[in-house]
C-alpha cells in the first residue's frame, strides 16, 4: 500500500524540496549523495524509474487519482513518503497548476564516463552551452526519437535535469545515454572525440558549409553532431576544429531554425539507419 500523507502544514520541511528549494539547492554540489530532482507527471516518474532512479518522496493531488498514477504508487511502494492535497492547496504550495498531477523527488544518477557511453555509439550529440531547458528537453525528445545514440554536454550549458528539460523531454532524459565531456572544450575534448573515431560535424550557417544530404555524411561510421547555444551558435574556434561545417537549406529568406528545430532536421537526416 502506498504510503499517503496529507499535507496540513506548509512549512514541513519534508516540503522544501517541492516548495522551497532552488534547482542549484536540488543539484546539490557540495555533497553529490544528496543531489535531488525533481520528476513531473506519471509517464515521466514511470521512465525514471524504469533507468533505476531512486525515489525519495512524491506529492500529487489526492482528490483525482488516474490509473497511470495508481500504477506509479504501486512501484514506489510503501517506504516512500507520498504528499497529497487538494489541487487549490497545492497551487499555493508550488506557486503553479500541477496540471500532471503529481511529482516526484528522486535522487540524481551517477553518470557514466564518456568513454563507456561512446564505446559502440555510431551517432553522438554534442551540445555547447545550450543554456535554455525548454531547448534542451526538446533535443534529448529528438535524439531519443531520431537514433541518436547519446548526447555529451559542455559544463557551461543547462542541466537536463532540470524539472523543465526533464518536463519538456517526456522523460527522455532518463532513456538517452548522456554525460559531460571528460576535458575542456573545445580542446582537449575535440581531440578526444577524434581518437574515439568520430568525425565530427559544426552545425553552422557559412559560406563553405556543405548540406546536409551529402553523402559523404552518412557514409561516415561515427559522427559527433557539435549544436550550439541560442542565439549565438557555436563558437568560431569549434567550427573551425570540426571536421565538416554542415548548413540546413533555407527558404524565404529565412536564415536558420531554432537550436530545438535544427537538432530535430539534422538527427532525422545523419541518423538514418
Amino acid at each position: 500500500m502506498p504510503n499517503l500523507i496529507e499535507i496540513t502544514e506548509f512549512s514541513a520541511p519534508e516540503l522544501d524540496v517541492y516548495a522551497r528549494l532552488s534547482e542549484v539547492q536540488l543539484r546539490s554540489r557540495q555533497d553529490p549523495s544528496q543531489a535531488l530532482f525533481i520528476a513531473e507527471s506519471p509517464l515521466v516518474i514511470g521512465r525514471a524509474l524504469d533507468a533505476g532512479c531512486v525515489p525519495v518522496s512524491a506529492l500529487m493531488d489526492g482528490s483525482h487519482v488516474s490509473a497511470a498514477a495508481r500504477e506509479i504508487l504501486a512501484r514506489l511502494g510503501a517506504d516512500v513518503p507520498v504528499f497529497t492535497a487538494e489541487d487549490a492547496v497545492l497551487t499555493q504550495l508550488t506557486g503553479f497548476h500541477l496540471t500532471r498531477g503529481m511529482l516526484c523527488a528522486m535522487r540524481r544518477p551517477a553518470l557514466p564516463e564518456a568513454a563507456a557511453l561512446c564505446r559502440d555509439a555510431r551517432r553522438v550529440v554534442v551540445l555547447e552551452n545550450v543554456m535554455n531547458p525548454t531547448n534542451l528537453g526538446a533535443i534529448f525528445r529528438s535524439a531519443a526519437a531520431l537514433n541518436m545514440d547519446a548526447v555529451l554536454l559542455t559544463e557551461a550549458g543547462s542541466d537536463p535535469l532540470y524539472r523543465r528539460a526533464v518536463r519538456v523531454s517526456m522523460g527522455t532524459v532518463f532513456q538517452i545515454p548522456w554525460t559531460y565531456l571528460p576535458d575542456g572544450w573545445p580542446e582537449p575534448s575535440m581531440g578526444w572525440l577524434r581518437a574515439q573515431g568520430f568525425r565530427t560535424v559544426a552545425m553552422a550557417l557559412r559560406d563553405d558549409s556543405v548540406p546536409l544530404n551529402d553523402p559523404r555524411l552518412l557514409a561516415e561510421e561515427r559522427l559527433a553532431i557539435v549544436l550550439g547555444t541560442e542565439g549565438d551558435g557555436l563558437a568560431q574556434a569549434t567550427i573551425d576544429a570540426c571536421d565538416y561545417t554542415v548548413r540546413i537549406p533555407m527558404s524565404h529568406g529565412v536564415d536558420s531554425l531554432n537550436v530545438a528545430a535544427a537538432s530535430a532536421v539534422a538527427f532525422y537526416q545523419l541518423g538514418l539507419q
